[in-house]
């Protein structure tokens, strides 16, 4: 449902492209790690996976079982509802690896939350939280680092001003750009693969963002 959505509502917000560092399939049970800096962006990396023929379960959070008929489909779908800052928010972890353990990919956000700038230039991933490391490390699972950059150019700033932008994208045309990197392997230790996941997410951000002309903005700058 999310996969199939994203690919066929996005078109009327902007313009999707996607390259690629190597042709699939994909190893079976990889977990898919991206940057987030816009609550559209799920919607685009969603739409440039499902063109590769990825249709990956998703942590989301988990207010959006409390949506009638979303959190159904969501569950039937097998996507996994994160609990952040409770006693359950580990429970994430476990039904990801169990997830990965079927043979299905995973795509997980790494960083702490949004960025706190409010106009829509993209800027580059926040610092990891551990839970990818820990994951990867559990299972051994590869990972594939995806950039993404366009989702603030549709939704980003206040409350009003994402609004305004979902409703006047049809006529803005934003573009989006992913960059779907190579599978790397992480180190078992969780301070190190939490830094090379980064690096390996940062880079393919970077990559996205000269794809379509984005100032390169690192964390702290104006």
């Amino acid at each position: 449902m999310l996969s199939r959505a994203a690919a066929v509502l996005l078109p009327f917000f902007g313009r999707l492209t996607v390259t690629l560092e190597a042709d699939g399939p994909y190893p079976v049970g990889s977990v898919f790690v991206a940057n987030h800096d816009s609550v559209a962006d799920p919607a685009v990396v969603l739409a440039a996976l499902r063109s590769v023929d990825v249709m990956p379960a998703v942590l989301v959070t988990a207010g959006l079982w409390r949506v009638p008929l979303l959190g159904r489909a969501l569950t039937q779908e097998g996507h996994i509802p994160v609990h952040r800052g409770s006693a359950r928010a580990s429970e994430a972890l476990a039904a990801a690896a169990e997830a990965l353990g079927s043979g299905r990919h995973v795509l997980i956000y790494a960083e702490g939350g949004l960025p706190l700038h409010q106009d829509a230039r993209c800027a580059a991933p926040l610092p990891f939280r551990t839970g990818l490391a820990r994951l990867v490390a559990a299972t051994r699972a590869p990972v594939v680092p995806v950039g993404q950059v366009g989702a603030r150019r549709l939704c980003s700033g206040t409350l009003a001003k994402q609004l305004a932008g979902v409703l006047t994208a049809p006529a803005r045309r934003p573009r989006f750009h992913v960059h779907i990197g190579s599978p790397v392997r992480l180190p078992a230790e969780t301070a190190r693969g939490t830094s090379v996941a980064h690096g390996a997410v940062s880079a393919a951000w970077r990559r996205a963002a000269h794809a379509v002309g984005e100032p390169v903005r690192t964390p702290g700058t104006r």
